[in-house]
């Protein structure tokens, strides 16, 4: 006899209710606050972030230094300058020369260059070129007036370092290239800092480098703090620079990805719970009772195992009898043995011997006592 193991619409719908439910609301979850936090800026040296290579703790700093910090990934933020404000520029993203054109003509009165690229470096801080040499990590002395660097001391600073003209100040590096670096041009201040893990989350707090990002980036009363994005629209294609370029993939699809992730984990989960209800099947052969009782019995013989194979003589035995007498299955011993030997009367501590007795030693006494319990099933159908 066949059984359908297909489900109709219902029952489909009846199982898949549930988990759809859960994933839809974890990833509607996740849409949520994706879309809370876009208006907030996230990612490496950002302010808002509280990861080691996050500037939430600078941020903060300055903020309780009554210096106003807007976090912005806006382009135009960044082109809308003014001469009582910072503009701070992370590292990262990718933007064009016309990009850094307009930054240069925004009217800043400071501006702030975290570890920039060739194009930055030529268009807002000319004169100052990327040197070959990448300081390792070490507390440095300044080497230099700069009064913000002087008022630090030393700081941990490390990575690109760069040669300056005859006309700024350099800071902080083997006496050759540095990483930091203030120059006056077109009527601005820019400072270019080649070391920006030294005022992250992490290292701001050792040495200098609190005292140095503070009395650096603090000059203004406001602070317009621009992450540059890969997905900028005038990205230009066609200029030669030392940026990556746009990513392959965009940034946020591994939020998406994520959250695609945790819906197949949950649902994974879900299924692995249970595999279902057992559905019978028809076998390809018929296989007789009789052929596995053999079967077994040859496995019992080969593995000497007397013990298995009376254990298994006796509990088919106690099975019939207790339908026979209408005994509980799980009836004492000793109330099993009174009801059997009332019927057949037998002697009851044979009885007992027969039906819990030790297991037989030899073949023999194997085959005794399979005979000895037919008979006794026998008595009973057959008083």
């Amino acid at each position: 006899m066949s059984t359908a193991v297909g489900r109709s619409g219902t029952e489909a719908w009846r199982a898949l209710r549930v988990p759809l439910l859960v994933t839809g609301l974890v990833v509607l979850g996740l849409l949520v606050l994706l879309i809370a936090g876009a208006a907030r800026t996230s990612g490496p040296f950002s302010p808002d972030s509280a990861d080691p290579a996050g500037a939430k703790a600078l941020a903060a700093l300055l903020e309780n230094h009554q210096v106003e910090v807007t976090g912005t990934t806006a382009y135009q933020d960044a082109v809308d300058g003014s001469a009582d404000k910072t503009l701070l520029i992370a590292p990262g993203g990718s933007l064009s020369r016309s990009d850094w054109q307009d930054i240069a003509m925004g009217g800043w009165g400071h501006v702030v260059l975290i570890r920039p690229g060739t194009r930055a470096l030529e268009l807002i801080a000319p004169g100052v070129l990327n040197a070959s040499t990448t300081l390792p990590e070490d507390s440095r002395a300044p080497d230099c007036d700069l009064p913000a660097a002087v008022k630090a001391g030393t700081a941990t600073v490390s990575g690109a370092s760069y040669s300056a003209p005859d006309s700024a100040i350099a800071c902080y590096g083997d006496g050759i290239n540095h990483t930091l670096i203030r120059l006056e041009t077109g009527g601005k201040i820019v400072d270019v800092v080649g070391s920006p893990q030294s005022f992250t989350n992490e290292m701001l707090a050792e040495d200098g480098n609190a005292a140095l990002a503070l009395n650096l980036i603090g000059t203004n009363s406001e602070v317009v703090w621009y992450l540059p994005q890969y997905e900028n629209d005038s990205y230009d294609y066609g200029d030669d620079d030392d940026s990556d370029g746009p990513p392959l993939v965009p940034p946020d699809v591994r939020y998406i990805a994520w959250a695609l992730a945790f819906a197949a984990f949950v649902v994974a989960i879900w299924r692995g719970r249970r595999l279902g209800p057992v559905v019978p099947e028809p076998l390809p052969v018929i296989v007789h009772a009789a052929e596995t009782t053999e079967g077994r019995a040859r496995l019992y013989r080969r593995s000497r195992a007397r013990d298995r194979a009376a254990a298994a003589l006796r509990e088919s035995a106690l099975g019939k009898l207790h339908t026979a007498h209408g005994i509980p299955r799980r009836a004492e011993p000793t109330a099993v043995v009174a009801a059997i030997a009332a019927r057949t009367g037998r002697d009851p501590a044979m009885l007992y011997e027969l039906l819990y007795g030790q297991p037989p030693l030899d073949d023999a006494a194997l085959m005794f006592l399979s005979h000895e319990l037919d008979l006794l099933t026998l008595e009973v159908r057959h008083p």
